[in-house]
Order: C-alpha cells, then sequence, then structure tokens
C-alpha cells in the first residue's frame, strides 16, 4: 500500500502533503485539516493511506483521466461539457449578459472584495459541475490570485474535486478592444496580434511569445488558451482577418508551431507537458476564412463559408500540418474550436449544410478519423441557443439547425463528435441530451460516449499539473505577470510589426522636439461587434498625446513642421437593417475603400442562402452602394495636406483589414501600417528610434473590383495596388530608411 502522506516541519507546524505537492494540511494524528487558502477553510477528511489511480501524480495523464471518468456520475461529465459564459472579475458596473451578483446585490452595493466569487459563480461551480470557466476583465494580479484561490477551493470540496480549468481569449495584444479580448488591469506584456507577429515573418519570435505568454497565464491561473486563431485569411474583408497569421499557408503552419509549442511546453518534461503549460484550443476548424462576401458567422448574415475557388483542402494545412503536428512533447494542440460557419457544399457523406460543431462529417468523419485527431473539441459560444429576431442580432448561433430544440442541438453535436460547449453554464440541456441518446442509443452506448468526452477533458486538466497544485503564490505571480523583460521583448515585437509603405524624399524619420500637428477622427455611428448602432463620435488619437513625449503637439497645421495623421481601414458592415426595412434583402458590399463604393463586380446571385428569417435564398448586393464609417480618415489625411502647404504628411493607418490606397496614398509623403500596436511603438518608428523592418503580410488590393473579383477560399488572387512612388504594395513589401527591403526573409516565404 502506498503512503499517501509526506511531512515537514515549517514554521513550528507538522505540514503534510501528497508527493505531488497536492492538499497542503496541518496534521493532528488520525485526521488531515486542510489549511485556508486566502480565509477559505477546506473541509476536514481521513487520510486513509491509500491512492486510486487517477490521484496517483506518477501515472500518465491518459490512465488517470481514463480512471476518474469510469468513477464519475453522468451529472459530473456534463459538468466537464460545460464552458462558462465571459466572466469579468469583478463583475461590476454593468447590467447585460455578464452582469452577476454577489450575495445577492450589485458588486458595489455588496462592498464585496473584487476577488469574491459571484453568486452566478458558485452556483455553476457546485449544481452545474462547471470545470471550465472563461475569464475576459481582471481587475489586478492581485485579484486574479486571489479570485483564482476562492473558486480552486470551492472546486477541491465539490464532488471529486476536479479543479477549474481557467482559460481566457488573447489577453496580450496591445490593441484589445477587438471581440471580447481582455480589456485588464493587469500588466500584463502587450505583444503584436496574429496578423501583426506574421509581419516579422519570424516564427522564432513566436515560439518566444509563447513561452512568456504561458508563464504570465498560468500566474493569473488561466491554464488553456482559447487561441491561436489559424484560420487562411484568404477573405480580405473578413472582420476577423487580423487575429489570423494570414492567407500564406506555410508561414501560417510555421507560425502555429511555434505559438502550440510555446504555451504548451514546460521545460524539461519528457513528453512535454507540467505545471508550467497551457493547453491551446486552435480555432476556427475547418477554416473560417472563406465567408461569402467577407460577412462573418456571429450574425445570421454571414452564416456561410463559400469554396469557389475549390481549395477546402487548403485550409485544413494550418491544422493537419500545423497544430497536430507540433515539434515539441506535446505533439498535437490539445483542443480544437470549430466556427460558427456552414461550410457550404463540404459535407460530402450525408448533404447536411448546418453548423461546423453539429456536422457529423466535419467532425466525426474528417477530424476525429481522417485526421485521427483526439483532443478536446469545444464548440464556438452559444451555438446552442436560440437565435436572434432579426439577422442582424447578435444572439445564439445555431446555424442550419434553428428547428430544433436546445437540447436537440446539444446531442446532434455530441453526435457529430464534439465534447464541449462554449458559452453553456447550464447542465439541464446537456443532461436532457443524454437521457435522449440512450433512448436512441442504449445507456451503455451513452456513457460511454460521455466517457470519452470526460476523457479528452480530464487530460487537458490532470497534464498541465492542476490537480496536484491548482492554486497561486500572490508574490510569484506579481513578479511574472508584466516582468520588465517580458514587457520589453513584447514591445519590441510591436516595433518589428510595423511596415513602411511610403518615404517619400525621405520624409521620415522625423526630428525629435519639431512641432507635430496631430488632427482629431470623426467617425459616423455603424454597428459594432455586438451589432449595436454606435455613437456618432469624435475621436482624438491616442497618439497625440503620447507624441508630446518625442514632439511638442501643436493645434494647428500653419504653425506645424510636420503632421501625423492617425487612422484606420475602412470600417464597414455588409449588413443593413434599414435596406431590408425599405423592401431590399438587406444586403450591402463589405467596402475596403473609404468613398461611397457601388458594387458593379458583384455577383448576381449569391452562392449560398437560406434562412428561417428570410423568405428569399439570393443574398447578393450586386449593384447596391456602402460607404465607410471612417470616410472622413480621407477627408482629414486631404484636409491636412491642403493645411500643410507642401510640409511633410505622415500617416499610420491601423489596418484590420487590407484597404484600397488609391484615394488615399497620394496625400501621404509617408504611409506607416500597424495592426493594433501601441503609439510609443509607431513613434519610435517616426522618430528613427527604431528603423522599421516590418513586412506586409498580406495584399493591399488595387481597387474594390480585384476584391469582388478574387474567390473567398484562394490566397493571392488580387491585384495589388502600385504606389506613385512605383512600389507594389503586395505580400512580403516593406521598406526601411534605405529603401525596399530585400533579405531573407523575403526570399524563403515570397509567393513567387
Amino acid at each position: 500500500m502506498e503512503k499517501l502522506w509526506k511531512e515537514e516541519q515549517k514554521d513550528g507546524f507538522r505540514l503534510i502533503r501528497n508527493e505531488g505537492g497536492k492538499c497542503l494540511g496541518l496534521s493532528d494524528g488520525s485526521r488531515v485539516k486542510l489549511i485556508t487558502v486566502d480565509g477559505l477553510a477546506f473541509k476536514d477528511f481521513l487520510g486513509t493511506g491509500e491512492l486510486a489511480p487517477y490521484e496517483d501524480w506518477r501515472l500518465d495523464a491518459r490512465e488517470r483521466a481514463e480512471d476518474l471518468a469510469a468513477r464519475l456520475p453522468i451529472e459530473d461529465i456534463a459538468g466537464l461539457m460545460l464552458y462558462s459564459a465571459h466572466q469579468r472579475i469583478p463583475a461590476d458596473g454593468m447590467n447585460g449578459p455578464f452582469s452577476a451578483t454577489y450575495g445577492g446585490k450589485s458588486f458595489e452595493e455588496s462592498q464585496a472584495e473584487p476577488w469574491e466569487l459571484t453568486d452566478q459563480q458558485k452556483k455553476f461551480l457546485t449544481e452545474d459541475k462547471v470545470r471550465h470557466v472563461l475569464i475576459t476583465e481582471l481587475k489586478d494580479t492581485e485579484t486574479a490570485v486571489k479570485w483564482n484561490n476562492r473558486l480552486q477551493a470551492l472546486a477541491e470540496n465539490t464532488g471529486f474535486g476536479i479543479p477549474a480549468n481557467n482559460s481566457s481569449d488573447p489577453r496580450h495584444g496591445a490593441d484589445s478592444g477587438a471581440e471580447y479580448k481582455g480589456i485588464t488591469g493587469e500588466p500584463i506584456s502587450k505583444w503584436a496580434n496574429g496578423i501583426g507577429l506574421t509581419a516579422s515573418f519570424n516564427p522564432q519570435e513566436v515560439l518566444e511569445f509563447g513561452k512568456i505568454a504561458s508563464r504570465e497565464y498560468r500566474a493569473l491561473g488561466i491554464a488553456t488558451a482559447l487561441s491561436p486563431q489559424i484560420d487562411l485569411s484568404t477573405e480580405p474583408r473578413w472582420m476577423r482577418f487580423a487575429d489570423t497569421f494570414g492567407e500564406h499557408t506555410r508561414l501560417a503552419v510555421e507560425m502555429t508551431k511555434a505559438y502550440c509549442d510555446g504555451f504548451q511546453t514546460t521545460e524539461g518534461s519528457a513528453d512535454g507537458w507540467g505545471e508550467e503549460s497551457v493547453n491551446t484550443m486552435v480555432k476556427h476548424f475547418p477554416g473560417g476564412g472563406p465567408c461569402e462576401g467577407g460577412r462573418d458567422a456571429h450574425y445570421a448574415y454571414g452564416k456561410y463559408a463559400v469554396y469557389p475557388g475549390g481549395n477546402f483542402e487548403e485550409h485544413l494545412r494550418p491544422f493537419s500540418e500545423g497544430a497536430f503536428a507540433l515539434e515539441g512533447g506535446t505533439q498535437s494542440a490539445s483542443a480544437v474550436m470549430p466556427y460558427y460557419t456552414i461550410s457550404y457544399g463540404q459535407d460530402k457523406e450525408n448533404g447536411e449544410n448546418v453548423g461546423n460543431s453539429f456536422s457529423r462529417y466535419l467532425i466525426g468523419n474528417l477530424l476525429r478519423e481522417q485526421l485521427e485527431y483526439d483532443g478536446v473539441v469545444c464548440t464556438d459560444w452559444g451555438i446552442t441557443h436560440n437565435t436572434g429576431k432579426t439577422e442582424e442580432e447578435f444572439a445564439g448561433k445555431c446555424w442550419g439547425v434553428e428547428e430544433l430544440t436546445i437540447e436537440e442541438r446539444h446531442l446532434k453535436a455530441l453526435e457529430a463528435g464534439v465534447d464541449q460547449f462554449g458559452g453553456n453554464n447550464d447542465i439541464k440541456p446537456v443532461l436532457e441530451a443524454y437521457r435522449m441518446g440512450c433512448e436512441k442509443y442504449g445507456e451503455e452506448a451513452m456513457r460511454k460516449r460521455f466517457e470519452r468526452s470526460a476523457v479528452r477533458l480530464l487530460k487537458n486538466i490532470f497534464r498541465t499539473g492542476l490537480f496536484e497544485n491548482p492554486y497561486l503564490e500572490l508574490q510569484k505571480s506579481l513578479d511574472t505577470v508584466g516582468n520588465p523583460e517580458f514587457v520589453k521583448k513584447g514591445f519590441d515585437s510591436q516595433l518589428h510589426s510595423v511596415v513602411l509603405l511610403k518615404n517619400r524624399n525621405q520624409a521620415l524619420p522625423l526630428k525629435e522636439k519639431v512641432k507635430v500637428y496631430i488632427p482629431d477622427r470623426h467617425i459616423r455611428p455603424y454597428r459594432n461587434f455586438i451589432s449595436i448602432l454606435t455613437d456618432d463620435s469624435v475621436v482624438t488619437p491616442s497618439g497625440k498625446k503620447a507624441a508630446s513625449k518625442w514632439f511638442e503637439v501643436v493645434e494647428t497645421a500653419e504653425e506645424a513642421d510636420a503632421a501625423i495623421c492617425f487612422i484606420e481601414s475602412p470600417i464597414s458592415v455588409g449588413y443593413s437593417p434599414e435596406d431590408r426595412s425599405a423592401g431590399g434583402n438587406g444586403y450591402l458590399p463589405v467596402t475596403l475603400q473609404y468613398r461611397p463604393y457601388m458594387a458593379k463586380k458583384a455577383r448576381e446571385e449569391s452562392l449560398a442562402g437560406g434562412d428561417p428569417l428570410e423568405d428569399f435564398t439570393n443574398r447578393s448586393y450586386f449593384g447596391k452602394t456602402n460607404t465607410a464609417a471612417n470616410e472622413e480618415d480621407l477627408d482629414l489625411v486631404i484636409r491636412t495636406k491642403e493645411q500643410m502647404k507642401g510640409k511633410p504628411v505622415i500617416v499610420s493607418v491601423t489596418v484590420k483589414n487590407p484597404l484600397v490606397f488609391r484615394d488615399l496614398e497620394p496625400y501621404a509623403d509617408a504611409i506607416l501600417v500597424e495592426f493594433g500596436v501601441s503609439p510609443d511603438a509607431v513613434l519610435e518608428v517616426i522618430t528613427g528610434k527604431y528603423e522599421p523592418m516590418g513586412l506586409l503580410p498580406l495584399q493591399m488590393p488595387a481597387d474594390m473590383d480585384t476584391v469582388e473579383e478574387q474567390d473567398e477560399d484562394r490566397a493571392f488572387d488580387m491585384r495589388v495596388y502600385i504606389d506613385s512612388e512605383g512600389h507594389a504594395y503586395d505580400f512580403a513589401y516593406g521598406m526601411n530608411y534605405s529603401g525596399v527591403i530585400s533579405d531573407e526573409r523575403t526570399k524563403e516565404y515570397g509567393r513567387k
């Protein structure tokens, strides 16, 4: 019989722990009473001296997971299959889908500490058995540590004591406002984002990012990253373009490997896994990039992915050759998230056009059998929820199975091969799906089906060391998160991602302390990520305040020596409720130019269509017009050029999608593009403190006609813009202060 406890003397007490490090406690003889964690006491329990296989840290993760899965009641397995909705810590100052209470009161009324658990968190942890929690906003590192320890203490004292596997969407970006990325208080290092990392053309930098980011994640109690986003971004109008590694397949494959290896690997571990590892959940299978017309599948109007170029298999390569074929010991990304989209016409077995997570062909046949993937498959958030009342409403995304009940959708996803349901805290529909499955397949078969998922889910908890010690030490976390070395390397990555496109008459670098004019911007209302109409707004660029460190910032062009216009790529939405109300089909072109655009080259018949809210199937926007909400960014540059009367005008463009430079470029003496970095990074390039080295990780189209004529699923099939200096804004183009860059990166990854 294995002795369970080892003892040591510390601070006058007999300190008890198992050899794996779990369950710190104080011995009083035959009983062990666990010490408190931030004031929360554990339960007493009897030390029997016996180890169940799942408790034995010396066994491999699969053996432990199989043992525990066989012991768990169906309710506990159903809880493992849940992935919580987004958790703000603390849940203060807001109403809506992510609001919460503390003792029945709002956070402000309750006077709770920011690290206390909400009523809702206590419920889903104890009643719904949730063990996978998605974190968004964190007040600071101390809050993260103390909240994590409270959560883990409650988990350890519930059921089988399975610890929580906390996760996060990407939170290391300098511009973290898009989607649900954490706008947080913890001083985490800030790096270039997906497409910005690609602009360095350096997978080794991505590997280093993964190693550093994983240490910061674990110091915050995060053991799973809902990243990287490895979709090939072959459709330039897609709103999630900037989060990808681009459309160059081999480069995306290498970036994917580096990212996953960096996050998942614990140095010195035999199989790569350990207490420094962070599970990666690669997304979005089988590739969300080729959305028709650039419309995104977060909304009913964007539910279809299309393949007019016949390149479905190409979009699988970042998964099959990248995420599932890692160089490090962990071998494969531990989890996969399918996208919301219906991969139209790609089901070769059943002919179904349903959301990817509901597709038995895509998940069961292709991912599980052909690609032999045995990690966790987790749905994107909210796919089992009911849809909204209109095509643009931000609600449930059960594309293709709208007629099924919520419980039937859960069963259909389980039948496809899914293990976990993103954004669902409620155990009841999973248990009902189990009951229906028992009626359909028999209880023995359904129990085995649930256990298969439980093993996959538990493996990711065991191999990251959470069963041995899920708790954090505050000082260690404070020393890790935002470590100065990490912050510097992150900022360096931002510098590496800035691309110089134009530098007429050596307008850059600007000398420090010169007088600089930085105009404000005006943006008209548009529907934002959650489809809410924004206010008409005047925006003072963040670069204006930052520039005072380098220059004398003046208020008029007349008194300036140079001007810097901070703008962004065109903001455009491809659907209009107003058009639908007026008798149209609602569909508009997503435009990549600032001026009004009429879609004369668009398809007259859409490739895909059909929706319960529509009595038509043609989603074409042929002949219709749309205008960028920030059209006045172009007016700002033109007006500034006139006001400067020959003095240099520098334009810095935050690029979220490729854009048509035709109307803009002639009015700029120098053009920098960046992909969501801090203004300080841009200004260091402008002043010459750092010489630009970034290369375009994308094509800049010559006009909107070439955008309409390209295939959503095909890479590098646009005519590119050629500027007044004769430079083609093509993939791998960039300048430094000596001219056009030509180095090993352009040779290795050039398309020709």
